[in-house]
């Protein structure tokens, strides 16, 4: 049996891995104009804040239920508690859920990158509209990961996390020195993201930063419970969680420097109002930021070329680690190959992504197809998963370690050396603020959608009551599913992982292998 197929060989490429499931493309889209409509570095420091308070201790309870186990996200649960095995297919559903629509924006990446040399500026509307060429690149999207989580542990998502965070790093810095080298309007960039303002961070600002804190670590979606049952017995997970903070910080920061300077400079150059440039959500991206490549005749094009590369390599391992959640499961309960099981679950999700992205398509082209609730599939899933479920699956995660596995014990399962009285920091930690920051998350996540702001007035919305309806109802799904067919029934866990690998490799060596199963 190879044990590496079920580990992380090295701290730093466990790291590497978490913090590329951290960094995604709502890190490029997300953070830039929430901060430019939050008082900019008055939003950053609240946001910062917000990763200590909220992420820190909701990774460190998700690490812990992985470890602990040394299994996939049901079966992590199912041994705090039965009870609470619920919330671990939670974790698996969200991930699935997610996937559906984000092999469409991954795809969305590659095009553009592949695009970058013929021009992308105005041509979002076209390309999202042309469903050939949509379902084409989500499919390509979609095939990138499947290779990479079909290696395995430490021979797909380690080694791929090694190259493509430090690539990544490295086009950000070039970007960005790039972008704070233009000239004229680069100093109104910087001062309009590294000023604070404070009157112009409200309340609702705060918990905005909040939960852009929460969703760039990526919690909630059973992707760390995952990663943390592959980490090694000698990762220290307090410095892990450290590392992985700061490296989503710095590269959120990084996207800060590389995207205002460009904006302001482009909006000094063409005599366009800065607040005319659109930086509200995927318009920045997909709209806004070809126009200013295409404004650079020399190296925009380049530029182009090395942002999008960026995107789709931040969409590429955010994906990984969603999809191997999935893959654990499927590959530890029903006992099938990894390489067939990864090649299922994308498959499925694949097909159910190709409804998602001809909604987005005709919504982009303001056209109506298949909506649900008001929304395109694309938006509607986000606000599932995103504004509801994940932050539901958090708090169960933070109360499972907090009041039932315990401070004392979780502090040994991330340090078997020991840390001193971190239980006692850990425990209020996770027995208290941070479940409660999460509530408020919830709460105000659930207000907005059913009571949303339109023209200063708050209305209700018979949509968002709908979307927040659909969602709850999923949770009840899972916890019928569970207490019918899984409390009572083996889960599976990483030595099942095992036996499976042996098992595959007896049948190669017999001859062709036949069915998907596995036999016990």
């Amino acid at each position: 049996m190879e044990k590496k197929k079920t580990s992380f060989g090295t701290s730093i490429g466990f790291e590497l891995a978490a913090a590329g499931s951290a960094v995604g493309l709502g890190n490029l889209w997300g953070f830039p104009y929430k901060t430019s409509a939050n008082g900019g570095a008055a939003y950053l420091i609240v946001y910062l804040a917000c990763i200590l308070l909220v992420g820190a201790a909701a990774m460190l309870a998700e690490f812990v239920l992985g470890r602990r186990a040394r299994a996939n996200p049901v079966s992590a649960c199912k041994q705090a508690s039965e009870s609470f095995g619920w919330f671990g297919l939670a974790a698996v559903v969200i991930p699935a859920l997610i996937m559906c629509y984000y092999f469409v924006l991954g795809g969305y990446t590659v095009k553009y990158a592949l695009n970058s040399f013929a021009g992308n500026a105005g041509n979002f509307p076209v390309f999202a509209g042309n469903a050939g060429d949509v379902i084409l690149h989500t499919v390509l999207f979609a095939l990138l990961a499947l290779a990479v989580v079909a290696a395995g542990v430490r021979g797909g998502i380690e080694k791929t996390a090694k190259i493509l965070m430090p690539t990544m790093l490295f086009i950000l810095v070039i970007i960005s020195s790039f972008s704070l080298l233009l000239g004229e309007g680069v100093s109104e960039g910087l001062a309009f993201y590294l000023r604070p303002d404070f009157s112009a961070m409200s309340w609702s600002g705060a918990l905005s930063a909040m939960g852009q804190a929460f969703f760039s670590l990526s919690l909630g979606c059973g992707a760390m419970i995952c990663y943390g049952s592959y980490s090694g017995k000698k990762v220290n997970l307090f410095r892990s969680t450290a590392v992985i903070c700061i490296l989503d910080s710095l590269l959120t920061f990084m996207v800060g420097l590389a995207i205002f300077p460009a904006l302001f400079h482009y909006a000094a150059v063409s005599g366009v109002s800065p607040a005319a440039l659109g930086m509200g959500g995927m318009g920045l991206m997909f709209i806004t930021l070809p126009m200013v490549f295409a404004d650079m005749p020399l190296v925009g094009s380049s530029l182009s070329l090395l942002f999008f590369t960026m995107a789709a390599i931040a969409a590429l391992t955010s994906v990984i680690s969603i999809l191997e959640a999935v893959t654990q499961f499927v590959i530890q309960k029903f006992k099938i190959f990894r390489t067939r099981a990864a090649l299922l679950v994308t498959a499925v999700c694949v097909a159910l992504s190709v409804p998602v992205g001809l909604s987005f398509g005709a919504a982009m082209n303001g056209e109506s197809l298949m909506n649900l609730f008001g929304r395109n599939l694309l938006e509607l899933l986000d606000m599932i998963t995103n504004t509801i479920l994940m932050p539901v699956c958090a708090l169960f995660a933070c109360l499972a370690v907090g009041w039932i596995i315990g401070p004392r014990e979780a502090v040994r399962t991330i340090a078997p050396e020991g840390d001193g009285k971190a239980h006692r920091l850990l425990g209020l930690m996770l027995k208290l603020v941070t479940p409660v920051l999460i509530v408020l998350i919830e709460l105000f996540g659930i207000f907005d959608l059913i009571m949303p702001l339109e023209n200063g007035v708050r209305r209700f919305s018979s949509g968002g009551c709908g979307i927040v309806v659909c969602a709850y109802g999923v949770l009840l799904l899972c916890a019928l599913v569970y207490f019918a067919f899984l409390k009572n029934t083996n889960t599976g866990n990483n030595s099942d992982e095992l036996l499976v690998d042996a098992l595959e490799a007896e049948r190669v060596k017999a001859g062709p292998s036949r069915g998907w199963y596995r036999p016990e």
